[in-house]
C-alpha cells in the first residue's frame, strides 16, 4: 500500500499465480512479516491483488484476510481507483464555536450610585482598603454588618473569581470619642475609689441630673430623645429607693446598697457632669492610650470569632498634608473652596447633596469640634481640619503650628495612602461614612496626589437596625458581638448576612435569625443524607451507575443553577439570590433522594456527591464552613479541625448493624423488651452523644453526626409535642365519655318524666307528661307544641333503645 500511488510492496508473483487459493497461501506468508496498513490509500497493485481474489481469504489466514478487508473499506470510501491514486484524503474544514456571553462581574459603585463593570487597575491584583473600626467600647452587630458583609466580598473575589486581592485596613486609635470615653472613664473611676457617701453620691446625681435634662428638653431626633427618656426614667427608679431611705433613717447597709444601684444607674449622666467639671485638669497622654487598646484586642479577638479574616495589613503612617491648607488658631483646615476651584477636582463626590448640611458636617467633624470658637476658626462651615489644636483635657503631640492631633479624616488617607499609593480598586465603609468622611478623605487624598481618581469603586454596607431603628452606641440600642455569639453560632450569623442584600439594610431579629437556623438546618440535612447515600457499601465499578431520566434531569437542572450562581455573583455580588439557588438545587435533590428511596432504589453516587462538592465548596468560599472535610460542616461545631466524621463513623456503623440484626430477631421472636431497648440506644442515649440514627422500613438504619444540642433540642421538642397529643388524645376520650355519660343518662329519663320537672316553664301535663300549659296557666301554642312533640318523640325513641339494650343485656 502507499499513500502516493506507487507501490508498497512487491505482489508482482502473486500476478502469476492462477490459483485462488495458492495465491491466497502465498499472500498471507508475505504480509507476515510486512506492514500493510500503512499508507492512506491502496497501490495500483492493491487493486490487482484484490481483484484476483474473488472472495475473503479464510480465516486461518489471519493477515490475509486483515489485508483484503482493508482494501475493500477503502475502495467503500473511494469513488474509482483512479481518484485514489491522485493524491492524498485531506481533513474536513473545522469551525469553532459561536460561544455565549458569560456574565462578568459588576459592583454598585457608590461614586457612581450604579453597578459598574469591575475592571482593576493592575491585571489580576486588586487593591482595598476598609474602614475599620473607632475602638472605645465593645464591639457590636452593627460593627459585624460591616465585617462580615466585607469578609464575604474580600473571599468571594479571592476564590470564587480569583482576583490577587490585598485587603488593608486601619485601627482609628485616637478620635473625639475616644477621648472623651477615655477621660471619662477616668474620672469616674477616681469618683468611685473615694467611696462617697450616699449623700454625696444623691447630692451629686441631683446636680448631674440638672443638665442632662436640659439637654433632653433640647434634643429633637426622637430615636436619641427616647434613648435620654430611658436613662432619666432609669435615673428616677434608682433616685426614689434612696431618698426613702435616706430620709427614714434606714440601716446603713441599706443605704450603701442602693446609693451603689444609684450611682450604677446614673454612670453616664454622672460621667457627663464630671467631665464638665474636671476634664480640663486629665493631662496625661496614657489615659488615653490605655482604652483604645484594650478595645482594639477585644476587637480583634470578636473578628476571629466571627471566623473574619484578618487584614492582610493593618495601617499606621504619616502623611504631608495636601496643597489647599490654612492654619487657623494652632489647627490645620482643608479649603474645600480652593479645592473646588480646580478644573480636575470636585467636593463631595459621594453624596453631593449633603455639602453644607452642618448636621452632617457636625457628627463627621465630632462632638468636640463643633463649639461656636471652632466653627469661626474655619474659613467656611464645608472645610475641615487636617490637624487640630488640642485643648486642656486632651491629648497632644508636638507640630509645627503647636501642640494638638491628627484630624479623624487625614489619618485614613494618610495610611491608605501610604501603602496603597495614589489610587486604589475599592475603597469600603459603612453607609454613615459616606459623608462627610469619605468625601473629604476624597478631597484631601486627591488633593494630595493632584489626581481625582484615589478611589475607583466606593463600597458602602448597608445599616444594621434593631426594630427598626439603627443600632448604634450613641443611642445605646446596640447588642455585642459577644452577646450575639452566646445565641447563636458564627456561621448562623454568617447565614442570615448572605441571605440578604450586603449593601442594603438589615434587620436584626429573631425571625432574621430564625431563617438563617432553618436554612442551616436544612442544609445539613441534606449534607447527612449524602454522606450516608457514599458509605453504603459498593465495589469500585458500582459507583458508575447507570444515568436515567431522573438522573439526567437532576443533572440538567444542577447545571443550570450554577449558571445561575455565577450570574447573581456577577451581579454586585448578590448573595441573597445566590442562597435562594443553592436552596432549590438542595430541593430538588431531596426530591429525587425520596423518590429513590421510596422504590426502594439507592441515589446515584457520584450524581449526589457532585452536587454536594459544589454546595460545600460554595459554602466554604463564602466563609460559611472551615476545616478540612470534603462534604458539609465540620461535625463538633466551629473551631473543631479533627475529622471527627472520620473517625468515629466505622465504629458508628458496627453498633448500627448490630442493633438493626438484633432488631430483627425481637421481631421475628416478638420480644418486646429487647424492642424497646433498641428505641432507648436510638432516642436517649446515642442523642446525648451528638449521633442520630434514623430506622427507615425495608431499608438500613441512617447514621448521622449531629451537634449534641441540636439532638437534644430535637429530643425535647419531640418528647412535647408527644405530650401534647398524649393530652389532647386523653383529654378527647374524656369528652367522649362525658358526651357517652351524659346521653346515657338522658336515655333513662322517661318521656313521660322529662318535661314534669321544668316547673318554671309548664304548670299543666297530660296523662303521658306532655305539657299542655305554661306557668301562668295558658294554652301552649300550636308552634310551641310542635316543637315540644319532636323533642317527646325523640326522648321517647332514646329512652325505648335503653330499655331494649338493658332487657339484651339480662
Amino acid at each position: 500500500m502507499s499513500s502516493s500511488g506507487e507501490l508498497a510492496f512487491d505482489y508482482g508473483f502473486l500476478l502469476h499465480t492462477s490459483e485462488e487459493a495458492t495465491a491466497t497461501v502465498a499472500l498471507n506468508e508475505y504480509l507476515s512479516s510486512r506492514s500493510y496498513l500503512a499508507g492512506f490509500s491502496p497501490s495500483r497493485v492493491d487493486q490487482e491483488v484484490f481483484e484476483l481474489l474473488h472472495r475473503p481469504p479464510a480465516p486461518q489466514h489471519v493477515h490475509a484476510l486483515r489485508w483484503y478487508r482493508h482494501i475493500a473499506a477503502l475502495q467503500r470510501e473511494t469513488p474509482s481507483p483512479d481518484s485514489s491514486i491522485k493524491g492524498k484524503r485531506v481533513q474536513h474544514p473545522w469551525s469553532a464555536p459561536a460561544g455565549s456571553n458569560l456574565p462578568k462581574l459588576r459592583l454598585y459603585n457608590s461614586l457612581t450610585r450604579t453597578k459598574e463593570l469591575f475592571v482593576p487597575q493592575n491585571g489580576n491584583k486588586v487593591s482595598w482598603y476598609c474602614c475599620g473600626p473607632t475602638v472605645y467600647d465593645a464591639s457590636h452587630m452593627g460593627h459585624a454588618r460591616s465585617y462580615i458583609s466585607f469578609d464575604i466580598l474580600r473571599r468571594i473575589l479571592m476564590n470564587y473569581f480569583k482576583y490577587d486581592v490585598f485587603y488593608c485596613m486601619n485601627i482609628t486609635d485616637i478620635d473625639d470619642k475616644i477621648i472623651r470615653r477615655a477621660r471619662q472613664n477616668y474620672l469616674l473611676d477616681q469618683y468611685r475609689e473615694k467611696k462617697p457617701a450616699a449623700a454625696q453620691v444623691l447630692q451629686d446625681v441631683l446636680s448631674a441630673r440638672g443638665p442632662f435634662q436640659a439637654k433632653l428638653a433640647e434634643t429633637t431626633d426622637p430615636d436619641k430623645k427616647q434613648m435620654l427618656e430611658r436613662l432619666d426614667s432609669a435615673v428616677a427608679a434608682a433616685l426614689g429607693p434612696l431618698q426613702g431611705a435616706v430620709e427614714s433613717k434606714a440601716g446603713e447597709a441599706d443605704i450603701q446598697r442602693l446609693a451603689q444601684v444609684l450611682l450604677e444607674k446614673a454612670k453616664d449622666l454622672l460621667s457627663d457632669w464630671l467631665d464638665a467639671q474636671f476634664g480640663s485638669q486629665v493631662t496625661e497622654n496614657s489615659i488615653f492610650s490605655l482604652l483604645p487598646k484594650f478595645w482594639e484586642g477585644e476587637y480583634h479577638n470578636d473578628m476571629d470569632a466571627l471566623n473574619v479574616l484578618p487584614p492582610d495589613f493593618i495601617l499606621l503612617g504619616s502623611f504631608d498634608f495636601p496643597v489647599g491648607r490654612y492654619e487657623s488658631n494652632g489647627s490645620v483646615y482643608f479649603d474645600t473652596a480652593k479645592f473646588a476651584t480646580s478644573q480636575k477636582h470636585a467636593y463631595g463626590k459621594l453624596v453631593p447633596e449633603a455639602v453644607g448640611d452642618m448636621k452632617a458636617l457636625q457628627e463627621g467633624e465630632g462632638d468636640l469640634s463643633v463649639s461656636a470658637d471652632q466653627l469661626s476658626e474655619k474659613r467656611s462651615q464645608n472645610d475641615f481640619a487636617l490637624w487640630k489644636a488640642s485643648k486642656p483635657g486632651e491629648p497632644s503631640w508636638d507640630s509645627p503650628w503647636g501642640k494638638g492631633r491628627p484630624g479623624w479624616h487625614i489619618e485614613c488617607s494618610a495610611m491608605a495612602g501610604s501603602i496603597l499609593g495614589e489610587s486604589m480598586d475599592i475603597h469600603g465603609g459603612g453607609f454613615d461614612l459616606r459623608f462627610p468622611h469619605h468625601d473629604n478623605e476624597l478631597a484631601q487624598s486627591e488633593a494630595y496626589f493632584e489626581n481625582d481618581h484615589w478611589v475607583r469603586y466606593f463600597l458602602h454596607t448597608g445599616h444594621l437596625t434593631i426594630a427598626g431603628c439603627k443600632m448604634s452606641k450613641s443611642l445605646k440600642n446596640f447588642i455585642t458581638i459577644k452577646d450575639a455569639l452566646a445565641k447563636n453560632t458564627a456561621r448562623q450569623l454568617r447565614l442570615a448576612f448572605l441571605m440578604h442584600s450586603w449593601k442594603d439594610t438589615l434587620d436584626y431579629s429573631s425571625n432574621t435569625m430564625e431563617s438563617a437556623v432553618h436554612y442551616e438546618k436544612f442544609l445539613n440535612e441534606f449534607f447527612l443524607n449524602v454522606k450516608d447515600i457514599l458509605r453504603a457499601p459498593c465495589d469500585v465499578t458500582g459507583q458508575f451507575e447507570k444515568w436515567e431520566a431522573a438522573e439526567m434531569e437532576l443533572n440538567e437542572s444542577f447545571y443550570e443553577r450554577k449558571a445561575a450562581v455565577h450570574a447573581a455573583l456577577c451581579d454586585n455580588v448578590d448573595t441573597r439570590s445566590t442562597m435562594e439557588e443553592m436552596r432549590a438545587l438542595v430541593t430538588q435533590s431531596n426530591t429525587y433522594i425520596a423518590s429513590r428511596k421510596s422504590s426502594k432504589l439507592q441515589p446515584n453516587r457520584m450524581l449526589m456527591k457532585s452536587i454536594a462538592l459544589y454546595l460545600t465548596d460554595m459554602l466554604k468560599t463564602f466563609g460559611a464552613i472551615e476545616g478540612t472535610e470534603p462534604i458539609g460542616f465540620p461535625v463538633g461545631g466551629d473551631g473543631h479541625h479533627v475529622d471527627m466524621e472520620t473517625t468515629v463513623m466505622p465504629y458508628l456503623k458496627v453498633l448500627s448493624d448490630f442493633r438493626e440484626s438484633v432488631r430483627k430477631i425481637a421481631r421475628e421472636q416478638n420480644v418486646t423488651e429487647v424492642l424497646q431497648l433498641c428505641d432507648v440506644v436510638r432516642n436517649d442515649t446515642l442523642p446525648e452523644l451528638g449521633v442520630r440514627l434514623e430506622d427507615h422500613e425495608g431499608l438500613p438504619t441512617v447514621v448521622k453526626l449531629v451537634d449534641k444540642e441540636t439532638l437534644l433540642r430535637e429530643r425535647n421538642e419531640k418528647k412535647k409535642m408527644e405530650d401534647e397529643k398524649k393530652n389532647k388524645k386523653e383529654e378527647a376520650a374524656k369528652k367522649k365519655q362525658e358526651q357517652e355519660l351524659a346521653k346515657l343518662a338522658k336515655m333513662k329519663i322517661s318521656p313521660c318524666d322529662m318535661f314534669r320537672s321544668e316547673t318554671d316553664k309548664y304548670s299543666s301535663f297530660d296523662e303521658t307528661g306532655f305539657p299542655t300549659h305554661d306557668v301562668e296557666g295558658k294554652d301552649l301554642s300550636k308552634g310551641q307544641t310542635k316543637k315540644l312533640r319532636k323533642l317527646h318523640e325523640a326522648q321517647e325513641k332514646l329512652h325505648q333503645e335503653y330499655l331494649q339494650t338493658n332487657q339484651n343485656g339480662c
